[in-house]
């Protein structure tokens, strides 16, 4: 079962995230778009409360909360309820499919990534966004899950598992963008982007379909 029940009674409080740091957001949100396609049919998978979405004018939104779902359609999203694992669309449908801190509360990533697969039409793209288990970052989401509202079940996967999922599901020709050098108290401006991973905690990575 997908991991809903906190973001279906704490949506508000999820989404308030982004306003108290917003300079996470925007380091975040840049490195996504350095990757991100610039035009084309696109899907956000995870969407939540759509400050991706909205922000990068992609339309349409999938995620199981339907809390999330709300707040996702007063950004002007197109929003339907679903979980990565067996995506409501045709083959070949987009152009590209965003993720972004979705992979980590994912039931099955390698179900979830076929489907990401059987939905992209050829040479198309998918984008995901993550916090490295291996950075500073991911060390401390991890020794205080139990401490978190929205994480004490998450997943967090290193680039290396990252990478051997995509490529399991027939991805390749990989580009990496990495942010947040810094412990998240200590950043007091937006933090660059930078090719590559292994500095950064917050990883994007975009790989192309070939088959």
């Amino acid at each position: 079962m997908p991991k809903i029940k906190p973001f279906q009674t704490h949506a508000g409080k999820y989404d308030e995230w982004y306003d108290k740091n917003p300079l996470i957001y925007q380091s975040e949100l840049e490195a996504v778009k350095e990757l991100l396609p610039k035009g084309g049919n696109g899907l956000e998978v995870g969407v939540g409360s759509g400050r991706f979405a909205g922000t990068l004018k992609i339309k349409l939104g999938l995620d199981p909360s339907s809390a999330m779902g709300k707040l996702a359609r007063k950004r002007g999203i197109k929003f339907i309820q679903g979980v990565a694992e067996s995506l409501p669309f045709p083959d070949r449908e987009f152009d590209f499919i965003l993720m972004v801190t979705t992979i980590c509360f994912l039931d099955d990533l390698e179900k979830a990534l076929l489907e990401a697969n059987r939905v992209l039409k050829l040479d198309g793209s998918i984008i995901i966004g993550f916090i490295d288990a291996e950075s500073p970052l991911g060390h401390f989401y991890q020794e205080h899950k139990g401490e978190s509202t929205f994480y004490r079940e998450a997943r967090f996967y290193t680039v290396k598992e990252v990478i051997l999922h995509l490529k399991k599901a027939h991805f390749n020709d990989f580009q990496f963008r990495q942010t947040i050098s810094k412990p998240m108290g200590e950043v007091k401006d937006r933090e660059p982007v930078k090719e590559g991973h292994g500095e950064g905690s917050f990883i994007v990575v975009k790989g192309v379909k070939l088959v």
